[in-house]
């Protein structure tokens, strides 16, 4: 995480008083037994990873894909991969193995370091924000958000806005089905929308 983000995060701790997502994940299984019925520890969700998805099959430009790289690596902390086009597709001009994305796998520290950005600095500097849908959560406990805009980072500056790209974020846990993953991701801090919300 860069210095800008660090201090923002610390800046937003100590004006709420609240615990960053690795101190949250520890006291899960506390604050969930009641609900989720745990008799152990080992049972309560942790996150597994973080994977960043852009696309880039319409970008033929090296110039900006370098800038798209560049700002992925600043926002993510970790260098993404290219990945390749697995098959020819001649209506969208593509070969087999042109590159189509960028992705980045996050785990342990920068894992927890991008998740307490996203939830606390990232989306309330999001344009009319109204909360997360919980339909991103699928059966197996992971959860997959949709990014339009890569200025809601604080890595962003005023000359970035020209080149603004999208990204995909899955959050991986070992939550075992929906309504854990939900229950586990509102304690960490992700505001979902109130109505959406179980009680």
């Amino acid at each position: 995480m860069c210095v800008l983000a660090e201090k923002l995060v610390k800046k937003y701790k100590n004006m709420t008083k609240i615990l960053n997502a690795k101190e949250k994940q520890a006291k899960a299984f506390e604050h969930l037994k009641g609900t989720q019925g745990y008799k152990n520890a080992m049972q309560a969700p942790k996150f597994t990873k973080v994977v960043i998805n852009v696309g880039i099959g319409s970008l033929k430009e090296k110039k900006k894909m370098e800038v798209i790289i560049d700002r992925l690596t600043k926002l993510s902390g970790q260098k993404p991969a290219l990945r390749g086009s697995k098959k020819s597709i001649a209506a969208f001009k593509v070969r087999e193995g042109d590159p189509v994305g960028l992705t980045v796998t996050l785990r342990g520290a920068r894992m927890f370091a991008f998740i307490d950005k996203l939830v606390f600095v990232a989306f309330p500097r999001t344009k009319d924000f109204r909360g997360l849908v919980k339909k991103g959560i699928d059966a197996m406990g992971n959860y997959s958000i949709g990014i339009k805009e890569n200025t809601i980072f604080p890595e962003t500056s005023d000359e970035d806005l020209k080149d603004v790209f999208g990204m995909t974020i899955t959050i991986g846990t070992t939550a075992s089905n929906k309504a854990e993953a939900e229950a586990f991701l509102s304690y960490i801090g992700f505001p979902f929308k109130k109505d959406e919300i179980k009680k």
